[in-house]
């Protein structure tokens, strides 16, 4: 038998198991989580230990994942001996829940890794309490994605939202962090009624809590579209889907690196899996106006992400606005999706959802890189604004070059990986033509022109972070003393540097998991046939692309002219300064600064923001020019809900006198007004 008869036969004996086995894995971060109290006070046993062990049952996590997609095999399903006596928790492993759980381990391996040379002493909660909110969060989210009944997903949903929260508080002494706290769970509430409500609808009336029974069910039109509704706002208040996003730029930057990077790389992820289970799994219809408001609010929550990224001085609070951008990228892939099979186009709609899949798996890389490059710029410099920061390659070069990885590839720019899915949902966008809607088809390419204009603002917006925040010189003199991240930190940002640059280089990797999650769902998959180092998803002949190829055509260029300039130059070339317009004494204020990039976006896109200036006086020594950016949207619509609901508390709590004989005569009139109802 040949060794790859062998590794077959190997591969689909474990993949029989692989339920049980993913399991254990999430017990193994539960046991972690609670190891961390053996010795809460002790940083190397919770560092150097427990959060290591925790990348390894990521990873273990992933390759169970992995291999079940490859294997392909019917969905495993268990009953747990935990709940309720008659509610006990279902789990269920799919094609759907196996690519998510790929996404978190793949992702969660490389947080973990770099959060064992990240935590210390001193980061507000104690290590092991930490450590155990931390493998409670991992847990969680693992659960959330295996849950096959609705009373298990919500109590797994809101044990995610706590320790998640108490992440996000870790330095809970200072006020701002407690306020962005309470408002992250504010929102979380908010969307889990929401879902709670949808799960409710999708019963159809019986009293069955399990995701099969609501598979069964027959929905009418209506109640169908509320169900998809209440699960679009549930799910999008937890995404940071605009205009429920007002939480996600305050709490990123208020938790610590390593949480920023699980916030943002995968737990916005789960609500992008709770969507697709609903949409495409629980209902049984879609209409295309469901596609229309998806692909609607996608497009602004992507455009309006990239405009207030572009404007931001704050290193992290422009990462939190980032992801804001690309979760409108994912909902318009999923918006797209729900359109093209409304409209009987099986193919075109699997195209637009492995593109939503891959930029899925692509986002929780390169954002996850990103927001640990920050943690360790934050540590090594102690300094979040942007405007303190510059020149940081020579001080920490192995951070500057894994994070222009991250940054090439969130910018879209090949052979990365963010390009593949930018590039697979710009094609589903040429299909849009074949939608037999002449109204739908005047207006779905002014989306195709958004989403151009959007990865345009987003190269910008990168192009701002890591010129200011590594090229050019220090801005403060403190940053002369930065040193770089230590090993395991390194080894944390290489492996998920190494995930954006594998799968742009050998797309065809993403696009099978993708395409595995498709047949299920939809019942079709674009072109799988092409070698792992190239993609044609619908046909050769109309579209494809080599990421190894054009790889090499770089390096090749690159390499042929670098030997060229050293044979014919050498002897011949001498160094000098670059030109400086005759003014040989530059200095770090002139250079350009975040508020310089973001100028032309504030005067171009005015209508956005709310803009506060704070203008130096003629007789100042030292002016000083401060604008303060709000986002509208809070203002317009959280502000006036605040006020009416302190109106209403104001009201209410009038009653509550304090006087004895008041609660007496409220329990007498509310029992005359029961007897009253009875006869």
């Amino acid at each position: 038998m040949s060794p790859l008869d062998w590794t077959s036969r190997y591969l689909l004996a474990l993949s029989r198991h692989d339920l049980s086995l993913l399991l254990v894995f999430v017990l193994g971060w539960l046991v972690l989580g609670v190891a961390g109290l053996i010795r809460p006070h002790r940083v190397g046993f919770v560092a150097r230990i427990l959060f290591p062990l925790g990348a390894v049952a990521g990873l273990g996590g992933a390759l169970l994942s992995g291999i079940y997609l490859i294997t392909g095999h019917a969905p495993e399903i268990l009953i747990l001996p935990l709940g309720l006596p008659d509610l006990p928790f279902h789990v269920r492993l799919d094609t759907l829940s196996a690519f998510f759980l790929l996404l978190l381990g793949i992702a969660g391996a490389g947080i973990s890794t770099f959060a064992a040379g990240y935590f210390r002493s001193g980061e507000g909660t104690a290590p092991g309490l930490l450590c155990l909110q931390y493998h409670v969060f991992l847990a969680s989210m693992a659960l959330v994605i295996l849950a096959d009944d609705a009373y298990f997903f919500m109590v797994v949903w809101e044990t995610m939202a706590l320790s998640s929260y108490f992440l996000v508080t870790s330095q809970h002494r200072i006020p701002e962090i407690r306020h962005a706290g309470f408002l992250y769970l504010l929102m979380a509430h908010v969307g889990a009624i929401c879902i709670l409500l949808c799960f409710g609808v999708l019963q159809g009336g019986s009293w069955q809590f399990t995701f099969n029974a609501m598979r069964g069910a027959t929905l009418t039109p209506f109640w169908a579209s509320a169900a998809f509704l209440l699960a679009l706002t549930g799910f999008g208040a937890k995404a940071g889907l605009v205009p429920l996003h007002v939480w996600l730029p305050e709490a990123h930057p208020a938790a610590p690196s390593p949480v920023s990077a699980m916030m943002s790389g995968i737990m916005l992820k789960t609500a992008i899996y709770g969507m697709l289970r609903i949409a495409f799994d629980l209902l049984h219809v879609r209409f295309w106006w469901w596609g229309v408001l998806m692909l609607a609010l996608g497009l602004f929550s992507a455009l309006f992400g990239a405009i207030f990224a572009a404007v931001q001085t704050d290193m992290k609070r422009l990462l939190a606005y980032s992801s804001i951008e690309n979760i409108g990228i994912i909902f318009t892939g999923m918006g797209l999706a729900i359109l093209f099979q409304a409209c009987h186009l099986p193919l075109f709609a699997a195209l637009a959802l492995t593109a939503a899949l891959i930029h899925s798996l692509n986002h929780s890389l390169f954002k996850s890189l990103l927001f640990l490059a920050t943690g360790s710029v934050l540590h090594a410099t102690n300094q979040r604004s942007l405007g303190k920061l510059g020149g940081l390659i020579r001080r920490m070069p192995w951070v500057a070059t894994l994070a222009l990885i991250g940054t090439l590839a969130i910018a879209g720019l090949p052979p990365l990986n963010g390009f593949v899915s930018e590039w697979l949902l710009l094609q589903s966008f040429l299909f849009t033509p074949q939608i037999p809607h002449a109204f739908l088809n005047m207006l779905i390419p002014l989306g195709a022109a958004v989403l151009a204009l959007t990865a345009a603002l987003a190269a910008y917006v990168m192009v701002k972070f890591y010129g200011v925040i590594f090229l050019g010189q220090h801005r403060e003199p403190s940053l002369a003393h930065a040193h770089d991240a230590d090993w395991l930190e390194r080894i944390g940002l290489a492996w998920l540097a190494f995930g954006c640059i594998a799968i742009g280089v050998m797309p065809q990797i993403a696009l099978r998991a993708a395409g595995a999650v498709t047949g299920t769902l939809l019942g079709q998959t674009v072109n799988l046939s092409s070698p792992y180092w190239s993609i044609a998803p619908i046909s050769p002949g109309q579209a494809s692309y080599s990421g190894l190829i054009l790889l090499a055509g770089i390096v090749g260029v690159v390499g042929f002219t670098f030997a060229l300039v050293r044979v014919v130059a050498h002897g011949r070339m001498r160094r000098t300064v670059p030109w400086d317009c005759g003014y040989p004494w530059q200095t770090s204020r002139m250079q350009d600064t975040a508020e310089g990039f973001g100028q032309p976006i504030r005067h171009m896109f005015g209508p956005f923001f709310r803009m506060e200036r704070d203008l130096p006086s003629p007789s100042d020594i030292a002016p000083r020019y401060r604008v303060h950016i709000e986002d509208r949207l809070w203002r317009t619509i959280y502000l006036p809900i605040a006020r009416g609901v302190q109106r209403l508390a104001d009201a209410v709590g009038v009653l509550q006198g304090g006087r004895l004989a008041i609660y007496l005569l409220y329990s007498f009139l509310t029992l005359i007004a029961l007897l009253v109802f009875v006869l």
